[in-house]
């Protein structure tokens, strides 16, 4: 509290003033949380902490508070607050504009920004964002465990009971299958928690993806299937990913569609993964914005939208200084939606998917990607087209470089 206080002081909070007739106060109180630390070895990453980091922005109205608990003030004196936060979207932004420019000017050291900035070290990174990290000689290793067993908790998950899929194989669902719950709220809790999960369970993805499409109605039918889900994870709670610090810096991306997957709208879905060396570091599934006329088309814009993540990446990885000149592979198994981009004639069935087929072309002619062909066996984005048998899940997953935690 001392030191939450004496950085209010330095950032000049608020002033104490007698309170101004006719002016109402707000109030004020101390709320305390737990910092989760993991057992570590050794970090190569450490974090900062921003003291006040809501801030860094001036408050132009005009607002008193009590004083906060523990400081010192004449009575009947308030505090009249001068800098305050934005909200949750402009504060970060603002501290982040100092922040830059800070480095900018000054260039970036660990002292420099704890006493100019008011940063804190935490030390070796362990925990953050609900996310666990943990360092090995080979890497790093990222999971949720924690997370996930809160969500399993809160979903009242107490028996033994687990599943080694997800989902049923070849399970569809529709708008009007099972009953409405009468209380919709926990359904939607557990699909935004089961949302932020798939940040380190990407075999997971696909099912949170179709479950995800019933928020606005939740029914019976998929609530069954989010109690499946959580049994999944119950039963492979403990895996992660992991990134090797003995990968190269190349980029390789697999690319997949269903076609007209979805029995109320038959539209498709897009999934692609794409890996740094042997590492997984972007995925995608979602349902398509369009109904495809083939399944040429539905790959083909597949193969669009992953074109479009990986010119982003390329340019990320460029701004971090690895240099990539190289066209990017990116697998598909669709042999018509390769044969498309690499012919320049339009052909009837593919008109109107035109600005899908001349952006991709154009990557393809400048040398941004090629397009090699892969068996349907061995194109692991199918994981995040549809549902999949227990051994075939397996191995798709063992493609992803998920993992336990090293011992």
């Amino acid at each position: 509290m001392d030191d939450e206080l004496e950085a209010h002081a330095e950032a000049g909070t608020w002033e104490m003033v007698d309170l101004p007739p006719g002016k109402s106060v707000v109030g004020s109180i101390w709320v305390y949380k737990v910092k989760t630390k993991s057992d570590a070895r050794q970090w190569g990453i450490h974090q900062m902490d921003v003291k006040n980091a809501f801030l860094h922005g001036e408050l132009q109205e005009e607002v008193y508070m009590q004083p906060p608990p523990g400081l010192p003030h004449e009575p009947n004196h308030v505090c009249r607050l001068r800098r305050a936060s934005y909200g949750l979207k402009q504060a970060p932004r603002a501290w982040f504009e100092k922040f830059n420019n800070t480095i900018l000017q000054y260039g970036f050291t660990q002292s420099f920004c704890d006493s100019a900035m008011l940063m804190k070290d935490l030390g070796s990174l362990s925990y953050f964002l609900s996310i666990e990290v943990c360092m090995s000689s080979t890497g790093y290793f990222i999971s949720q465990v924690k997370y996930a067993s809160e969500i399993l908790q809160r979903a009242g998950l107490s028996d033994n009971k687990v599943t080694d899929t997800p989902l049923e194989l070849n399970v569809k669902y529709s708008p009007t299958d099972g009953t409405l719950l009468s209380n919709p709220t926990l359904y939607r809790q557990l699909v935004g928690s089961l949302n932020y999960l798939t940040v380190t369970r990407p075999d997971i993805s696909h099912a949170v993806h179709i479950v995800s499409q019933f928020m606005s109605a939740p029914r019976s039918t998929y609530y069954a299937a989010i109690l499946r889900i959580l049994r999944y994870i119950k039963g492979s709670l403990h895996q992660g990913l992991c990134f090797s610090s003995k990968s190269d810096l190349t980029l390789q991306a697999y690319s997949d569609s269903d076609w007209a997957g979805d029995v109320t709208d038959r539209k498709s879905i897009t999934g692609y993964w794409v890996f740094l060396g042997d590492s997984l570091i972007s995925w995608r599934s979602k349902k398509q914005s369009v109904v495809s006329c083939s399944s040429a088309e539905a790959e083909y814009r597949a193969l669009a939208h992953t074109t479009s993540e990986l010119i982003w990446l390329r340019w990320l990885l460029c701004d971090m200084g690895v240099q990539i000149s190289a066209p990017t592979p990116l697998y598909c198994d669709n042999k018509d939606a390769i044969q498309i981009t690499h012919n320049d004639v339009f052909h009837e069935r593919t008109k109107h998917i035109e600005i899908d087929c001349h952006f991709t072309r154009h990557h393809f002619k400048k040398g941004t990607i090629t397009l090699p062909h892969v068996k349907s066996e061995f194109q692991v984005a199918d994981l995040f087209i549809k549902t999949h048998s227990a051994a075939r899940l397996r191995f798709l997953i063992s493609r992803l470089k998920m993992c336990t935690p090293p011992s």
